[in-house]
């Protein structure tokens, strides 16, 4: 989960994300149609640090619902920390020539509800982070990425034939459920109490997707002494999955902690480790995992190689800066997995729902590594990964220039407009969507007390739409 995304989250009945308003204070909920937020939308996060690469940034203000408020003119004041510069502002299709830009900074009024920054890379690897103010509403901010991609090295020389996903997927993450369920809240559906992935089932639903980090009962874990999504724990839940005659994809953050865009924390375990001693630790985690849950009958049939790598995972070494570890250490994770399981199909999860130069540069660049995987998966929250359009172009150009099934692994906003797209790739090659915690979080299909809602009603119109085998 941006998870780009997510930096703070509290687990109860909705998840409260604050990741672009860290330090502010609280300010009181304005009314709908009413500015509350800038939001920004960059298209891409990673940039080549040559001095000449650009990234166009979309500026809007938001409602307290999300909406934007097209008749928005507020002054809004931009910074730039980092080796980059701000090199034009741009409204209603031209250059702002009443807008005040130095190479830090800059400060324009928005026209129409929307405004554009156009962003050059320095010359220097690292981090830069960009920041949107203007009075009395949250702030905007992302953080980009430069880079210096080098010349490529190849994880292995063999050829790989992808394999295919057969079946449609109409998929739900709930790695919640045993966390909500030990705080007491119970499910149902019209009033008849039910578990909840039953419920889901008879919704439509045919694939289960659950997280699962190294370490996260250690104190700096995702769940401090209680060990929530610990293996103990994945492999009762992968239990009741398989039990409800139901698929599952296993997510290895190889974390003790979220793994997302904006963090990619290795596990204490093998901090200090050396890069070999690092990749055979990565490869024997997996397949340990993997040969526990064969052990019980429960074997994922799709598995994902890290959460969200579109800035690489198991930080410093897997670093997008560092594009040959990267790609070493997916393989290595790859390779525990066909080691218990050569069937299970993997896939390669990316946080660019819309975001088509980023998504293109990291796969080009997996590509150019021979990457042996089947499956591209992105993150789709309209906030961070563009328009409706932006992800439907993405997708399809995807699956035509990498020849990979392509699907949405995360989503929540736009439920029919998601799916629509994620069904109807060009050539067949969209194979479905799993909505990111949809029991407890964002616009939920459960209410706070575990009654199903208006929302899973939507769910059945589309497994018939696309014809969802159970």
């Amino acid at each position: 989960m941006l998870r780009s995304s997510f930096s703070f989250i509290v687990i109860g009945s909705l998840l409260l994300l604050a990741s672009a308003s860290f330090g502010q204070r609280r300010r009181a909920v304005k009314a709908a149609g009413q500015p509350a937020e800038v939001q920004i939308t960059p298209y891409k996060t990673t940039v080549i640090a040559n001095g000449t690469d650009d990234v166009m940034i979309k500026v809007v203000v938001i409602d307290s619902k999300g909406d934007e408020v097209k008749t928005a003119r507020n002054l809004i004041r931009f910074s730039v920390l980092g080796d980059a510069r701000i090199a034009a502002i741009i409204t209603s299709g031209k250059a702002d020539a009443a807008a005040t830009i130095t190479d830090t900074s800059a400060r324009a009024i928005m026209k129409n509800g929307e405004l554009w920054v156009k962003l050059i890379a320095g010359s220097t690897r690292g981090r830069i982070k960009f920041e949107a103010k203007s009075d009395s509403l949250w702030t905007g901010s992302t953080e980009i990425h430069t880079v210096q991609p080098g010349r490529p090295h190849r994880v292995t020389n063999n050829k790989y034939v992808a394999q295919s996903v057969t079946d449609k997927i109409l998929g739900a993450d709930i790695s919640f459920l045993p966390e909500l369920e030990a705080k007491g809240v119970k499910f149902s559906d019209k009033g008849v109490e039910k578990d909840a992935i039953q419920i889901l089932k008879e919704h439509g639903f045919n694939y289960i997707r659950l997280r699962i980090f190294n370490a996260p009962a250690g104190p700096k874990g995702y769940s401090p002494t209680k060990g929530f999504c610990d293996l103990e724990h994945t492999r009762q839940m992968a239990k009741r999955v398989k039990a409800a005659g139901m698929k599952l994809l296993l997510d290895f953050h190889y974390s003790d902690y979220w793994a997302d865009p904006q963090q990619q924390n290795k596990p204490a375990a093998w901090v200090g480790q050396d890069f070999m001693t690092l990749k055979k630790s990565v490869q024997d985690y997996t397949t340990m995992v993997m040969q526990q849950l064969k052990d019980q009958h429960t074997t994922p049939d799709m598995v994902q190689v890290g959460n969200e790598i579109n800035h690489g995972m198991i930080w410093p070494e897997g670093q997008i800066n560092n594009l040959d570890s990267l790609a070493q250490l997916i393989y290595a994770g790859i390779k525990g997995v066909k080691a218990v399981s050569p069937k299970t199909i993997i896939m390669v999860h990316i946080a660019l729902g819309g975001q088509n130069l980023e998504s293109r540069f990291f796969m080009d660049n997996m590509a150019a590594r021979n990457l042996p995987f089947d499956v591209i998966g992105l993150s789709y929250y309209p906030k961070w990964h563009g328009t409706p359009d932006d992800l439907k172009a993405n997708m399809a150009d995807m699956a035509l220039r990498y020849h990979k099934q392509v699907m949405v692994a995360e989503y929540t906003q736009l439920k029919k407009e998601v799916n629509d797209i994620a069904f109807t790739v060009p050539g067949g090659k969209g194979i479905g969507s799993f909505i990111w915690e949809p029991l407890s979080t964002w616009e939920q299909i459960f209410d706070r007390d575990g009654k199903s809602n208006a929302l899973i009603d939507v769910y059945p119109q589309i497994a018939r739409k696309y014809g969802i085998k159970q």
